[in-house]
């Protein structure tokens, strides 16, 4: 499988999932791509990328074990699954047989998407301590959401609320120039056209169960503590999205 073939492949069958999420291929283009480096690419094959940190360096507000088992066992499932659905479809058009498309394409959107989601959920935290948002980062949020707390409490309520498996999501609105909070379900259902994620957070039960078992909310709560503001300002000013 090459490199140009597979990537392509992934933008094509994502569509609501990835082109949503903002999974782009790295190479011609990056330069317009906040997220650009982010996702590992090797030998046709998408790569897991390494934690930006310690297992333990979120602790106390997300446990170790948690985090080796979200990393290791978890995020590394979508990775296999993305390679896998790449490779069956590849397979699918040398033999001319479609029948399963449907499928295939699910399955690509469903784990392309989880894998994104999951390599931007950890760069967007970092150890527990340091500054909160910036002024520029503080007023951005303020402009479109009232305040920062106006923020916070959006993002943590539509984080709380996700029906099922799903995410919290601040993405940029490039058209209207604007941020938005959104859900999703699962990784790739619930989400906007045209919108950029910077910060992310997985409630998934597999994210929290074994810390904080049923209390997706407490866990939502003590997220805030290792959020990496820094970061989410990054992406944004590389979109001109600061005020």
């Amino acid at each position: 499988m090459s490199d140009s073939l597979s990537r392509r492949e992934a933008l094509t069958a994502l569509g609501a999932g990835a082109l949503a999420l903002g999974l782009h291929a790295t190479g011609a283009g990056a330069a317009d791509n906040p997220h650009a480096g982010l996702m590992a690419f090797k030998d046709g094959q998408y790569v897991l990328p390494p934690l930006p940190y310690d297992y333990k360096a979120l602790e106390p507000h997300i446990d170790e074990q948690t985090m080796r088992l979200h990393h290791d066992k978890h995020h590394a499932a979508y990775v296999a699954g993305l390679n896998k659905a790449l490779a069956a479809l590849e397979a699918a058009r040398k033999a001319n047989d479609f029948a399963a498309i449907q499928a295939l394409s699910g399955q690509v959107a469903f784990h392309g998407s989880g894998h994104f989601l999951h390599t931007l959920f950890w760069n967007n935290m970092r150890a527990p301590g340091g500054a909160g948002p910036s002024a520029a980062l503080t007023a951005a949020l303020s402009r479109d959401f009232g305040s920062l707390d106006g923020f916070k409490g959006q993002f943590g309520a539509a984080s709380k609320a996700v029906e099922g498996s799903g995410w919290g999501i601040l993405a940029y609105e490039m058209l209207g120039k604007k941020l938005l909070v959104l859900q999703a379900e699962k990784h790739q259902n619930l989400t906007a056209q045209g919108v950029v994620p910077v910060l992310v957070l997985d409630v998934w039960e597999h994210a929290y169960y074994l810390k904080y078992q049923n209390n997706r909310g407490e866990y939502v709560n003590q997220w805030w503590n290792v959020v990496n503001w820094d970061g989410v300002e990054r992406h944004l000013a590389g979109m001109g999205a600061l005020v």
